[in-house]
């Protein structure tokens, strides 16, 4: 403030450096697992076997933004740059435990209504295989969403439709999916690290 007056920082900034709002409007689905020594380069072999080592990973919260774009991974990879700051919903799950299965799974819950968002959930766990863990995120994010839809009380076991493999919330149809990764530990002493992503794009 001077001299009484009121100083607009937004105003006064250059037109290119202004806020904007920044909505995803592609998306693709990775996986990956890495063993090493070390952890830390268990995690970073793991992101290179999905292909997104190169980028600078921000983390995100789990909303599918309306309208977005699925990209079948070969396409969504050619778009990044290395370097590139990267927006992604991702799960990731390591150990060294001999013999120990872990697993790391992103469930995705769409409305068909494409006038609305839909959810992600990230789920890592021990003991798990890809079916349970990758049915169990896919169940998260339906439930997250039918509770942002006005159905808190969704029953996900009663609900659910094997045969066309989408959740009947009252007269909406949601479809769901889920990229899963999980392997065994090995019995050498390695660290293994398993991850899924969500990987956005503009």
């Amino acid at each position: 403030m001077n001299n009484g007056q009121q100083i607009s920082i937004a105003s006064s900034l250059p037109q290119t450096t202004q806020l904007y709002k920044l909505v995803p409007t592609k998306v693709f689905f990775t996986k990956g697992v890495g063993t090493h020594k070390e952890e830390l380069r268990s995690y970073e072999l793991a992101l290179r076997d999905a292909g997104i080592e190169k980028c600078n990973l921000v983390h995100v919260s789990s909303i599918f933004p309306q309208g977005c774009k699925i990209l079948p991974k070969n396409e969504g990879i050619k778009e990044l740059i290395p370097g590139m700051i990267t927006y992604c919903v991702i799960a990731r799950c390591s150990s060294n435990e001999p013999r120990r299965l872990i697993a790391a799974s992103v469930g995705t819950a769409i409305p068909a209504d494409e006038n609305m968002y839909g959810y992600m959930s990230e789920h890592h766990a021990y003991g798990q295989t890809d079916e349970f863990a990758g049915d169990y995120a896919e169940d998260l994010a339906a439930k997250m969403l039918a509770s942002t839809m006005g159905f808190p009380d969704f029953d996900d076991s009663k609900d659910w439709d094997e045969i066309k493999m989408v959740y009947q919330v009252k007269d909406k149809i949601v479809k769901t999916m889920n990229i899963t990764q999980s392997t065994i530990i090995d019995s050498n002493g390695n660290w293994s690290t398993v991850v899924s992503a969500a990987v956005f794009l503009f």
